[in-house]
């Protein structure tokens, strides 16, 4: 279970797309879908995300978040002699949305898709 306390503690204030943006990134990508969000890779690296806060909406209940992540994928060779393909870092990015139930803190993430 997800839970951004610090972040629903922050909502109203300046403060909260900074705490916010550091409790995504500490989420990592076990709990992110950053590997279903891969467009050229085919594994995540361990490389530290940078997290872009796009769109936040207030509703009765809940504040949801659209938010990009960029980050690092890879496309690793057979590691065989003679492999042509060495292992390579491509540059990634996809968007999620959370969202954060006001009374409870508890926050969900889904990809979207960066078109919609």
């Amino acid at each position: 279970m997800i839970r951004f306390d610090k972040a629903l503690c922050a909502w109203g204030t300046s403060e909260f797309e900074a705490i916010l943006k550091e409790e995504i990134i500490k989420l990592g990508q076990q709990q992110l879908p950053l590997q279903q969000g891969l467009s050229v890779s085919s594994t995540v690296t361990d490389d530290p995300i940078t997290v872009l806060i796009q769109r936040v909406t207030e509703m009765d209940y809940l504040i949801r978040v659209r938010a990009g992540i960029f980050y690092q994928g890879m496309i690793g060779g057979c590691s065989c002699a003679g492999d042509p393909t060495p292992d390579s870092t491509n540059n990634e990015y996809c968007e999620v949305q959370l969202e954060i139930d006001k009374t409870t803190a508890i926050t969900s993430v889904v990809l979207v898709d960066a078109a919609s």
